[in-house]
């Protein structure tokens, strides 16, 4: 009896936390309650996107990972991307000079790397998210993922572009390869194909060297095979192409009065720290 009574008390706290979770995000967000899902963890983290690194909300389902951007000190989150775990490729990686306590997330459609607030904290998402998967791929018998995105370079790794060595200036704009995830000219990046993991459907931005590589190949021969035409096409910046998993890449706040680095670091030794359920739905003791 007692432990029914436990059952549905967590059940029914459950359901108050992922319904937090969606209000959370306005009405711009998708609905998260789904039976048998169940709210494993919370917290910030430093996600590096194309212009620097970003603080993101991240929220760890037994069978999803969901994050967005903090607006209102945190009350209220957007640009919401919900990411399947089985999806979900981790890789450990040690500290460098700007990003301490990092790890990367490899996905179909997008790969980015993520920081936490401690090594502690670290190790805790990842261990959640590498058990989570794992119970759900042995439970539902998915297939796991075998190729994902690259990670772009950051804007600020390049003053040129890393194809022809022209530099960047307010009229010369950066863009991405969405084959490479290299910083690019506009001129290196007229061509468009479709890479079937990132979109379907859509045709993106990819340099002269990547379209090349795919043109010689029987797979790239497919794949191109819906370019558009590059000489008469209006060529727009890599903010004209994000949509769904790109759109998170728009920079929410000007950080021009302070070096993101130094900002990081001192924002996210106040953040509060990572909270969790364990997998076997067992309230932490």
């Amino acid at each position: 009896m007692d432990t029914m009574v436990h059952q549905l008390t967590f059940d029914k706290d459950n359901q108050e936390r992922i319904h937090a979770v969606e209000s959370s995000f306005g009405p711009s967000g998708k609905p998260l309650s789904q039976p048998g899902r169940v709210l494993i963890g919370e917290g910030r983290l430093v996600k590096q996107s194309r212009r620097g690194p970003q603080p993101k909300v991240f929220f760890l389902f037994n069978d999803v990972l969901v994050y967005g951007s903090i607006i209102l000190n945190g009350r209220w989150h957007k640009k919401q991307q919900i990411i399947p775990l089985e999806d979900i490729q981790l890789e450990d990686l040690e500290d460098s000079a700007r990003m301490r306590n990092q790890w990367l997330i490899r996905t179909p459609r997008k790969s980015f790397y993520v920081a936490a607030s401690s090594y502690e904290e670290k190790r805790a998402w990842i261990e959640h998210m590498e058990d989570c998967r794992s119970r759900l791929l042995e439970r539902a018998g998915c297939t796991p993922s075998s190729t994902f995105a690259v990670t772009w370079i950051p804007d600020q790794a390049s003053a040129v572009c890393m194809r022809c060595a022209c530099k960047f200036t307010v009229t010369q704009r950066r863009h991405h390869c969405r084959k490479c995830g290299f910083v690019v000219c506009g001129a290196c990046s007229k061509k468009r194909a479709i890479i079937g993991h990132i979109h379907p459907t859509k045709c993106l931005r990819v340099c002269t060297m990547c379209h090349s590589s795919l043109s010689t190949t029987e797979a790239g021969a497919q794949e191109v095979s819906r370019i558009r035409g590059s000489s008469t096409e209006k060529i727009g910046s890599d903010e004209d192409e994000f949509e769904g998993s790109y759109e998170e890449e728009e920079v929410e706040e000007q950080m021009d009065d302070h070096d993101p680095s130094r900002w990081m670091e001192s924002q996210m030794d106040s953040w509060s720290p990572y909270v969790y359920l364990r997998p076997e739905h067992v309230r932490p003791q």
